[in-house]
Parts: structure tokens; sequence; C-alpha cells
């Protein structure tokens, strides 16, 4: 437990309100993604408090005030742009020596924007990180942030802080853009989970998510066990974090997770697509199968949100070689997913293949027959839900191919159901989106694909924004639409994001 001095500079860590998208009916276009698990606040909360600050988490997402602020012309619809959670205009600009903002997702860059302004008119310092901050900084130091930081380890925290408090860094400043133009590119070794300070009970509570899934396995805690990525895939920001792939032993992994069962938790969500890539060092698969069985062992159920990448999951591990074995590893899938009634995996969200068109685009993807095998194998664990995670809008996306997706889609899942009738089974469809700072978004820009520069609208995954060359953005989302239609379930349940939106209600 850290001791803070009497005099420790206190630090208001911001999670900002949830954006909509709402139409004249009242239907929301979008995600809102709230009473959702605070994944990286409790990482950032407990660090700074171990940097000798007395960090708070002040969460303006659960809240359930509304406010308007802005509308825009989008599929021949007006749709009003709605902030959900605290009223910003509520937070006193003084309440803290200094804040800090998380932006991970360019849906929330607006509100963001706005919550800066308002703050800056206190005269504290406000310190901004997360990936749309690291990609395009220039939107939250013209609004009044005094530094970005583009580590997104932690190792620059407690040295910005420092700074901006004018206080002596106790380390040169590192991964950070400050306000009057100067940058300073990352010279220390990017932070390791490893190393990354247990929360304290109380901050572990704060940011448990709420929302019921299907199960109603809830409160859920969250455990980061790894950072970056083995990849470079060109749609992807994570490569441009530049960290590495870094992982957690399993010994602090399971540290981790005992600390959330402490704080309440029944589940927990393991939010990396990439927690199999430790399966590529000789000793990784047998960190996988040791973290698993750890939390089965105290109670708890894992979820894996993100997309645990499929292709890591056979026997060749993921290699792109000619002759890897694509096989299920079935010891391996059956730890992962495998559900017992009470204890396991209660929910899976697992990235779709492209049968036909589109597999090009994305190197870590299965055939479509090794990956109709390896599906069958997850369902057979028993995992009670599947979000299955289908991505639409590609450039040369056409309604013929769009077509043998929809049927290929049905038919694996008849087959899946079939093997377990009680499977509750959602096809998650999203649109593709310009990320920040990669390859794709440039070249939707270059191709003129792209439609709307609103990052409210192509910011949510759900509000298709780019053109194919065949398809107008309107075509992609009715075909988004259509597509998140195929489903076979037991019974009708609630999206596993918990949102309201449009597509899925």
């Amino acid at each position: 437990m850290v001791l803070l001095s009497e005099n420790a500079p206190t630090i208001g860590l911001v999670e900002v309100p949830a954006t909509g998208l709402y139409d004249s009916q009242g239907r929301n276009w979008t995600s809102l993604y709230r009473n959702r698990s605070l994944i990286s606040k409790q990482v950032l909360v407990s660090d700074l408090i171990a940097g000798g600050f007395n960090a708070q988490l002040v969460n303006l997402r659960d809240e359930n005030y509304y406010q308007e602020f802005g509308e825009l012309l989008w599929k021949g619809m007006t749709l009003r742009k709605i902030y959900v959670g605290g009223s910003i205009c509520d937070l006193d600009p003084q309440a803290y020596d200094a804040w800090g903002i998380t932006v991970n997702f360019s849906q929330d860059r607006q509100v963001s924007c706005m919550l800066i302004e308002h703050l800056a008119a206190g005269g504290r310092p406000i310190v901004v990180g997360g990936s749309d901050a690291l990609a395009e900084p220039q939107h939250y130091l013209k609004a009044g942030a005094v530094a970005v930081v583009q580590d997104k380890s932690g190792a620059a925290n407690w040295a910005i802080f420092d700074y901006v408090l004018g206080r002596t860094p106790r380390e040169q400043l590192t991964g950070v853009i400050l306000a009057d133009g100067s940058h300073y590119p990352r010279k220390t070794q990017a932070k390791s989970p490893e190393d990354w300070v247990l929360p304290s009970v109380e901050v572990a509570r704060q940011c448990f998510g709420t929302q019921p899934n299907v199960l109603g396995v809830v409160p859920i805690g969250s455990v980061v066990a790894d950072i970056g990525c083995d990849r470079t895939c060109d749609f992807c920001q994570t490569p441009t974090y530049g960290t590495g792939y870094r992982r957690m032993s399993p010994q602090r992994t399971l540290d981790w997770i005992a600390l959330q069962k402490e704080a309440g938790a029944r589940s927990i969500v393991i939010g990396s697509d990439q927690f199999l890539a430790r399966g590529l060092f000789p000793e990784g698969r047998q960190e996988i199968l040791e973290i698993t069985a750890g939390a089965r062992e105290m109670g708890i159920s894992l979820m894996w949100p993100n997309g645990l990448e499929l292709r890591k999951a056979t026997l060749g591990r993921g290699r792109n070689y000619k002759d890897t074995d694509l096989s299920p590893d079935e010891e391996l899938i059956e730890a992962l997913f495998s559900w017992d009634g009470e204890v396991g995996c209660s929910l899976a969200y697992i990235p779709a293949e492209r049968p036909v068109f589109g597999r090009e685009s994305y190197s870590k993807l299965l055939p479509w027959q090794e990956h109709c095998t390896l599906m069958k194998s997850v369902v057979r664990t028993g995992v009670p839900v599947i979000a299955y995670g289908v991505i639409i809008g590609l450039p040369d996306d056409d309604d013929d191919c769009l077509l043998r997706l929809e049927q290929a889609i049905s038919e694996l899942v008849d087959e899946l159901v079939q093997i377990n009738p009680q499977l509750e089974f959602q096809t998650a469809c999203y649109s593709i989106a310009p990320l920040p700072g990669t390859p794709q978004a440039q070249n939707l820009r270059k191709l003129g694909l792209l439609q709307f520069e609103d990052p409210c609208v192509w910011g949510g995954l759900w509000t298709p924004t780019c053109n194919t060359h065949h398809l107008s953005y309107e075509e992609v989302s009715d075909w988004q639409i259509r597509l998140s239609h195929i489903r076979k379930t037991a019974s009708e349940f609630t999206n596993y994001s918990g949102d309201n939106s449009a597509l899925t209600s």
C-alpha cells in the first residue's frame, strides 16, 4: 500500500461521457459503451498513486445526463449528437491540481475537446493520453491541453505530471508533446505490464463494469495482461504505439485476477486481442494454460471482448509459414473457451473471416474451411455466448461478395447451433473506419472513399462513412444492418457491449 503525503498534488482522471447519434425516433445509431469496465483507468490511477500523486477517478460515463451538442446529416437522416453521462458543466475546473484525460476512441474526440475547453478555464494543467490523442494530438492541444502523452506503456506519466505541476521531473521528459510545440520522443524503454502497480481494492472496485450480460455475471473486473502486437495490420493503431509485444507473467496476471476477486468481481475481461501472442514464445502456451486454470480455480469467469486471434489457437501458433499446421489446438481452445455452467469463459467475441473476398487485407486470417473447423471446436467447449465480429466496407466490397459472406456465415451458424442448440450467437457487423495514423486511413482518403470527416460518425464503427468502389456508404449501412441479423439463439439477448444502437435493437 502506497502512503501519500498530506501535500501530495491531486490529479483528477476523467472518464469522458459517451457519445450517441440519435435519429428523430430516438434510436441511437452508434455504440454508447456505458457501464463498461474501465480497463486502462485502474492501471493509470494506480501508477500515479505509486508515483506520489493523489490520483482520483472522475467517472462521467455512468450517470444519466443527456446533452445535445450538434447534429449532422447522415444517410438521409438528421442525427443529433448527444453526450450521455455526467454533466461537463457541473465539473469544477479547479477541483484538482491537474487533470488527466484518456481518449482511446475517435468517437469521443469532440466531447473530450469540449471537456478540455471547460477545464482549461480553471487554469489547471490538463494532460491527455490514449490512442486518438497519440495519433492526432493537435485537436487536444488546440482545445487547451498542455501536453499529450505518446507513450502507451505508462513510462512517461510521472515525469510529465511532475513537469506540468511545476516540480522538478524525477526523470527526463519522454514520449510527450507540449502545447508550445516541444516534442520529447520516447527515450526510455516502454514499461512492461509486469511492472505495473496492482490497484488497491477500492480503485479496482471503482473501475468495475456493471452492465448486465446475458448470464448476469457482474460486477466485471479487468486485467491488461499484455500490450503491443506481433502483427502490423494496416487497419490497426497498435503497431504505431512502438511498445513491441510485452506480457505479464502468469503469476503476475493471477495476482491481478485475485485482486479483482477480492474487490468483488465475479467475472473479468481481458481486453487484449493478442493474449495468444505469448504462444509464440517457447513457454508461452503453458502460460496460457496456467492463467486460465488459475482463474477457474478462483471461481472467476474470463471474457474475451476484443477478439482473440484464432490463427494463434492452432497447432501452428499463428505463424504464416507455408507448411504451418492450422489444425485446432484442442487443449488450448478448451482452456480458453470452456464453460461448465458456473465458471470458465462466459463470453467470447470472435473475429469473423472473409471466406471469398477480402482475405488479402488481413494476413492473420485463417482460410475459411480451417476457420469453420476451429469455430466448431470453440462451440464444443460449451461457451454460452459468442459475439461474431464481421467487418465490411472494404474498397472492393460489392453486393455479390457480401451475398456470399451472408450465405457462408449463415451456413456456419446453422452448423454451430446443431452442436450446441443453447448457444447465444450474435453477429456484430462493423463498418470499416479510417483509424488515425493507420495506412488504411491514408489509403481510404487517397482513393476518395471517405465521405465524412466527422469522428463522431466514423469513430463509432456502427455508422459507415466510406463508399466502396461499388457501393455507397448508405448501401454499406444497409448491408451492415442485414448481416447483423444473422443469428441463431435460444433466446434474444442483450448486445454484449451493452449499447442500445439501432443496429442491434
